[in-house]
């Protein structure tokens, strides 16, 4: 963090396809070594199996499970005295949207089987109707958060 001025966020460019930034920064966490061309591939080809399957905008899902896997609350761990405390805080509006991205790609990484494109496209699927692993991980950390609200007077 620089001292002498707030760094500007810079956003990345809409993509191709539908101009939308959501769906940029999606592509941006899901390619590996610099090949986004690949990462394209695979969202929109998963693009294509959910319109397929769902008969509906693959969009308006993918847009509703984001919105179904991004998390109010989280917990953070404070030292205090010797103890460490996990305190339960809000999530930024933008870590929010980088903590669902990030979920539901690790969440179709570790499904068995089949190609990466089938695995995300069911994912998208499972968490645009509030099932699957993504979600189940949403949950988990609400419930940590729920568990330490005693804790919530340590808050930063």
């Amino acid at each position: 963090m620089p001292r002498r001025r707030e760094v500007t966020k810079r956003k990345p460019t809409p993509d191709s396809r539908y101009n939308n930034v959501l769906v940029a920064r999606f592509i941006n966490n899901l390619l590996k070594r610099g090949k986004k061309s690949t990462a394209e591939t695979i969202f929109y080809d998963s693009f294509g199996i959910v319109e397929e399957r769902m008969k509906e905008d693959p969009l308006v899902v993918f847009e509703r499970a984001i919105e179904n896997v991004k998390p109010v609350l989280e917990v953070k761990s404070r030292r205090v005295g010797g103890a460490t405390y996990q305190v339960p805080t809000e999530v930024q509006p933008d870590r929010r949207i980088a903590l669902a991205i990030r979920w539901i790609i690790g969440s179709a990484k570790a499904r068995p089987g089949r190609s990466m494109v089938e695995k995300l496209a069911v994912e998208f699927m499972d968490a645009a109707s509030n099932r699957g692993a993504s979600v189940k991980k949403r949950e988990d950390t609400h419930k940590m958060a729920e568990a330490n609200k005693a804790f919530a007077h340590y808050r930063f």
